[in-house]
């Protein structure tokens, strides 16, 4: 290769390599994808409506952590009965992350940790789904 061919050759690969890296850095990254937590709670008392306050008063503590970006915090609906509705569970915990990553954090966190600590006496049973956007 002569000189002239092999410095018009760097500066052609210069150029774009630079371009390239430009074009990179403004290309949109990839979309998180939103986890949805859902969680259904069956009271060791379900008649009690102190323990029933109780536990939707710690679920509320949780909208304090970062990484929750929406909570609802529900009771059983009178809907019609149906073969495939379940209504054996008193309250359910509904949260919305930004990504897995997020829940993460939650489960970590010490004011879940807390939350935990101080209401799973009032629990018979905890069901957890955890739904990742498509």
């Amino acid at each position: 290769m002569k000189v002239n061919s092999r410095r018009k050759f760097l500066a052609t690969t210069a150029i774009l390599g630079t371009s390239l890296a430009v074009s990179a850095s403004v290309l949109p990254k990839p979309k998180k994808k939103q986890l949805v937590h859902h969680v259904f709670f069956w009271l060791k008392n379900p008649d009690s409506q102190e323990d029933l306050q109780q536990l939707i008063e710690g679920l509320k503590t949780l909208e304090k952590i970062e990484t929750v970006k929406q909570i609802h915090i529900g009771v059983l609906a009178s809907t019609e009965k149906r073969e495939v509705v379940d209504t054996s569970w008193q309250v359910s915990e509904l949260l919305f992350f930004d990504d897995l990553e997020g829940q993460l954090i939650y489960q970590k966190h010490p004011i879940h940790l807390a939350f935990v600590e101080k209401c799973s006496h009032l629990m018979a049973k905890v069901v957890v789904y955890d739904a990742l956007e498509m």
